[in-house]
């Protein structure tokens, strides 16, 4: 009998280690990562929902959280809930690409209002330059995103409050000029701006 439990135990442990895939954001995912383990008689129990696993999360002045993620085939993928252990909303895509995801995600809360940074582009995982940048902004609920997106660009380093909260400035330096984007919450997006150095 203590042979069969030992082997028993071995198989279900080379089951579980031949290989996981967990997905995220997919279309009526729950958004949670999925986690399976061995019951007493040996089975595998059903996987439980657990708290989203996200590329980047912030707390916002009021115990609001955001979290986003990168999704292969998606884009930017955003979900929220409100101050407390709440639950949090369904996934929703701030911005769509099929394009390969970079390394970073910067999320920033001024605030009510989060400021996102995001690039994506070929290879660009592996140190290649981004094609494609993205600064989003969310205000109020959280149920509007605004974004623009500038191509064939470095990427915002960082991104400011000015008047309060009513502007928000991002921005990239390089040795020959600065880079500017304005968003406000009347006008939304303006022009990016070249400022030679």
């Amino acid at each position: 009998m203590r042979m069969y439990g030992d082997r028993r135990w071995a198989l279900v442990g080379t089951a579980l280690m031949g290989g996981v895939v967990v997905a995220c954001g997919g279309p009526g995912d729950s958004g949670g990562a999925a986690t399976a383990a061995p019951s007493a008689t040996g089975t595998v129990a059903s996987p439980s929902p657990s708290t989203p696993r996200f590329d980047e999360e912030i707390e916002l002045s009021d115990g609001r959280r955001v979290g986003m993620s990168y999704v292969a085939g998606r884009g930017l993928v955003e979900r929220h809930r409100g101050a407390g252990a709440g639950a949090w909303s369904a996934p929703r895509v701030v911005y769509a690409t099929a394009t390969d995801r970079c390394q970073s995600l910067t999320l920033k809360a001024f605030g009510g209002t989060v400021a996102v940074v995001a690039d994506w582009g070929d290879y660009c995982y592996d140190g290649e330059p981004p094609t494609e940048s993205i600064a989003a902004v969310g205000v109020g609920d959280l149920s509007r995103w605004d974004t623009e997106l500038t191509e064939d660009f470095d990427g915002w380093e960082k991104v400011v409050a000015v008047d309060g909260v009513r502007q928000l400035v991002f921005s990239e330096a390089s040795t020959q000029s600065l880079t500017r984007l304005r968003w406000s919450g009347i006008e939304g997006f303006a022009e990016v701006e070249e400022i030679p150095r």
